[in-house]
């Protein structure tokens, strides 16, 4: 199934919702009511306070402009204004360097989805021709590290783990050197997803990096953030919160064709200036796809 079929099959939730409560309101004369109704339909989308405020007020901007009278019309224009936001990244997907070690540190609560979107992520690489080895760093989870192992195993890539509560810097520490050993195009980490306002699990994250940055200098390393689609807004609290601790290189959202609160990527994009690299929208290896903004928007405003 193509990007668009299978992206739009997985936002059937969020596509309805959308649809629904936002494009009701597209029908008779502009005026004032209608930015008033539009900004509090985009709230009900979750999109979130501060992105449905720009919205609406782009909108009433280019309606002066345009001299635009009808409600409909603005339609087409809000799929632009959204297009517009999410296009901080116009290719998605992980960018990675050929002539070096590329370390991918996936950070996030538990429960996001990070350990499944590590196996899927190395299935793609393994598909691609690329040496990949992961790392058990999420010591603190009895399961963590059999979980990790399993996709390991279903995928056929080499993972190195300890025991349940070692140190994550050291488990980081073995798997630097065996990429070296082994010539690894791409290491993934796995990283403990306690809450994360938790003080020590920033500084286990800090510590982690300061290894990372000492055994692989040359190492391209990125931290990408793993958020469940069904959290709406919470998710640019945890970016906040994680930004303050290591440099977010973008997001991956899991878990969005199970939600109807697909609408928070705007709003995630807008307020905390990430983009958007994959997202999941299915169970299977291939559901985790590269973000393409012009797709996502097209799915969400249901074009055929």
């Amino acid at each position: 199934m193509g990007f668009f079929s299978r992206i739009s099959e997985g936002l059937a939730r969020t596509r309805n919702s959308f649809t629904n409560g936002v494009k009701s309101i597209f029908s008779g004369r502009v005026d004032e009511d209608f930015f008033e109704e539009l900004f509090d339909a985009l709230i009900q989308a979750d999109v979130g306070v501060q992105t449905s405020d720009k919205l609406t007020e782009r909108l009433r901007e280019r309606a002066k402009a345009e001299k635009i009278r009808e409600r409909e019309q603005l339609w087409s224009i809000l799929e632009e204004e959204i297009t517009a936001i999410l296009s901080t990244d116009k290719g998605g997907g992980i960018a990675l360097d050929a002539d070096k070690l590329n370390v991918i540190m996936m950070i996030g609560v538990n429960g996001a989805g990070k350990t499944t979107t590590i196996g899927k992520l190395a299935a793609r690489y393994k598909a691609e021709g690329k040496r990949v080895l992961l790392a058990a760093a999420d010591t603190y989870r009895a399961a963590a590290a059999d979980q990790l192992e399993g996709w390991a195993k279903r995928v056929d890539v080499p993972l190195i783990r300890q025991g349940e509560g070692a140190d994550a810097a050291a488990v980081v520490f073995d798997a630097v050197a065996a990429a070296h050993a082994r010539k690894i195009d791409v290491l993934i980490v796995d990283t403990a997803g306690r809450l994360q306002n938790k003080t020590n699990l920033m500084s286990e994250l800090a510590k982690v990096g300061r290894v990372i940055a000492r055994e692989a200098p040359e190492a391209k390393v990125q931290h990408m953030l793993v958020v469940d689609g069904g959290t709406g807004q919470n998710a640019i609290s945890q970016a906040r919160e994680f930004s303050a601790v290591v440099p977010l290189s973008g997001i991956i959202i899991t878990k969005l064709d199970g939600s109807a609160k697909g609408g928070a990527v705007i709003g995630i994009v807008d307020e905390i200036k990430l983009p958007i690299k994959l997202i999941g929208v299915g169970e299977k290896v291939e559901d985790l796809r590269d973000f393409v903004a012009e797709e996502y928007a097209h799915a969400l405003f249901n074009h055929a």
